[in-house]
């Protein structure tokens, strides 16, 4: 593939998650937390929680960190399986009868196709992820640009390891929630986000 095909789709699938991952579901919070939708703002929270893992996935990229790239895909699945796994909410937001519904529905079927097809264009990379900094090509490279841009433009002046430190830190505490979540939680519940 030519480099800079390969870098236009990079670009543009960070700004597509800049939309379906960050800009439109923190606007949905905020219509559901007006208009007192507590489905659709119990989804939305948890899906805040997964959704995490995309920041701490730029954090590690700008430290060129191989596992970003593995972080990455993992996060897009989560995303996904986040936003249909719960079965009370599901039919809680079937049954809701409010406008933000269809916007809430449309939004989650349009973040499911766009994090299928980025998770399918992440695996073209994926070898990436077991190379060290020196074997990197620069097809490789191209992944890091973004969040280098977002480096320089909100954590200017902050060296990346620093900035890659954090990323590993919360990489840590977000992989001990999960597999407790895993471990724990989900035995119990099951597909029930909340019980009263």
């Amino acid at each position: 593939m030519d480099a800079t095909l390969i870098r236009q789709l990079v670009w543009l699938d960070y700004r597509l998650a800049l939309l379906f991952i960050l800009v439109i579901p923190f606007g949905l919070l905020v219509w559901a937390l007006r208009s007192r939708s507590e489905a659709i703002k119990r989804s939305l929270l948890l899906y805040w929680r997964v959704a995490s893992l995309v920041l701490i996935t730029i954090y590690l990229a700008i430290g060129s960190l191989g596992v970003s790239y593995i972080s990455g895909i993992v996060a897009a699945v989560l995303i996904v399986f986040a936003l249909w796994f719960w079965q009370d909410l599901n039919e809680d937001i079937g049954a809701s009868r409010q406008g933000l519904k269809q916007v809430y529905l449309g939004w989650r079927w349009a973040t499911t196709v766009y994090c299928s097809l980025s998770v399918v264009f992440r695996l073209i990379f994926a070898n990436c992820a077991f190379m060290n900094a020196e074997q990197l090509s620069d097809i490789c490279k191209i992944w890091f640009e973004p969040p280098l841009s977002f480096s320089a433009t909100f954590h200017n002046g902050v060296p990346v390891e620093n900035l890659a430190f954090v990323g590993a830190v919360g990489g840590i505490v977000y992989m001990l929630y999960f597999f407790s979540f895993l471990a724990f939680s989900l035995p119990k519940t099951g597909r029930i986000a909340f019980r009263d």
